[in-house]
């Protein structure tokens, strides 16, 4: 099984497939338009309701985070930490600013 056949990937697929205006994040329609495509159609008050039910109410869209927490529900606390620590590894990593320290030619290898 090659990385892109894992579940995570194919979940990251249908993600995509319903982010319409393909700004990573899944809106009230695209969420309305995935519950029709899946024969489950919901109106406009219950999928804002999904939506603050995701998101814990702090956002209006569903991001690919909040998606794959939604999917797993509480079957993979392993799963959502690693998801955790990837996102606080970015938020953590600081980029270097400015030019480069000077070297000499004994700190060369």
């Amino acid at each position: 099984m090659n990385a892109c056949q894992l579940p995570i990937f194919k979940g990251r697929e249908k993600y995509m497939e319903f982010d319409l205006n393909n700004e990573g994040e899944i809106d009230l329609m695209s969420l309305k338009r995935m519950m029709e495509k899946l024969g489950v159609p919901k109106t406009h008050l219950e999928i804002r309701k999904m939506i603050s039910e995701v998101t814990g109410g702090v956002s209006h869209t569903i991001s690919y985070r909040d998606f794959v927490n939604m999917m797993l529900g509480k079957r993979s606390a392993v799963l959502k930490l690693v998801m955790m620590f990837e996102g606080k590894a970015k938020e953590s990593s600081p980029q270097p600013g400015g030019p480069p320290p000077e070297r000499d030619i004994a700190s060369l290898p």
